[in-house]
């Protein structure tokens, strides 16, 4: 990996620090080629302070380490990328990220899906549609609901008809994030499970 070090002046280049499982952006840093080196050998991420004129480990006073997973370049050679696996709160006020952001799990449209039902489920008395209603409704009838788009997943996988099978799959999911939230789960606790069992294997 070739670095510009030289671009600038004071041979330093930015460093975008990315959460390696949640992806979420925790900071920036600036690293010089002594920087880069620290952090390859020690696998702790390793910046140059701009204020301290030093070289400087995150978390070197805290204990919130930043561990190094991989490192990517950018098209002109002059900016980094850096997955790590933060442990412990990254930002020096406390919070996850610089940004005061909390590192939590994001599955995009999903996490949004989910934040309608968790909605809908707190304001289920007032609230007119179809996932309050099952809300109201009860545990039993949100299962059933689930187990009968399950069949109907399954009939149309063995027929022909790609557009039914993906139209039930989704409809089985829908139904499936309202269950979780009705035994007060959320998609993230199966998907740390799922985690948990492909680091055994």
């Amino acid at each position: 990996m070739e670095v510009a070090f030289d671009k600038n002046k004071d041979g330093l280049i930015p460093a975008i620090i990315q959460d390696n499982t949640t992806k979420n952006v925790l900071m920036l840093g600036y690293m010089n080629e002594e920087a880069l080196k620290k952090t390859m050998e020690t696998g702790k991420v390793t910046f140059y302070s701009r204020s301290k004129n030093r070289i400087w480990q995150k978390g070197e006073e805290s204990g919130n380490y930043l561990k190094l997973v991989n490192v990517e370049i950018d098209c002109d050679n002059d900016t980094l990328l850096i997955y790590a696996d933060p442990q412990g709160p990254t930002c020096h006020k406390g919070s996850d990220t610089c940004w005061d952001k909390t590192n939590d799990q994001n599955f995009g449209f999903l996490t949004q899906l989910e934040a309608i039902i968790s909605d809908r489920k707190m304001n289920s008395s007032n609230d007119k549609s179809y996932v309050s209603s099952l809300f109201k409704s009860g545990i039993n009838k949100i299962a059933q609901k689930v187990g009968e788009e399950a069949v109907e997943t399954v009939i149309e996988a063995m027929d022909d008809n790609d557009n039914l099978f993906l139209q039930e799959s989704a409809d089985l999911l829908f139904h499936y994030l309202i269950l979780l939230q009705a035994k007060g789960y959320h998609l993230n606790d199966a998907v740390d499970i799922l985690k948990s069992r492909h680091s055994t294997k």
